[in-house]
């Protein structure tokens, strides 16, 4: 039995994969959008976070379900994992090569991811 993950598309393919995250985080007023490039890191569990926030748990539960909408849409592909959408205080949508955490504004303070990997190149966005 083979229990390696086995990406479901070819890395050619994570910038897109990206932009279209970027894009659905933005159709639902997500804030505080960062992209952190862990592709140079060793041990990493991905190549890139995209870490966002939701002012409600309304909102945090709204981006999972826009994000995963959006990309099955555009690109075909399903998350391999979903978890924390019962009390959506930390929502994290993993699609191999590319994790992303959707937060409270407090759970991201106490969390701080950015800080936990701050050897990655780091992208911020301008919220809309």
């Amino acid at each position: 039995m083979n229990l390696h993950r086995q990406p479901t598309f070819r890395p050619t393919e994570d910038h897109n994969l990206v932009e279209i995250i970027i894009d659905a985080i933005r159709d639902i007023k997500g804030k505080r959008i960062t992209k952190l490039d862990l592709s140079k890191i060793d041990d990493s569990p991905s190549d890139c976070f995209i870490i966002c926030e939701g002012d409600s748990n309304t909102q945090v539960k709204a981006l999972a379900d826009n994000i995963q909408k959006k990309v099955l849409d555009e690109s075909g592909l399903r998350p391999n994992h979903v978890e924390g959408t019962g009390n959506a205080k930390w929502v994290l949508v993993d699609y191999f090569s590319t994790i992303v955490h959707i937060f409270h504004p407090e759970t991201r303070a106490f969390y701080e991811l950015e800080d936990l990997w701050s050897d990655a190149k780091i992208t911020y966005y301008e919220n809309l």
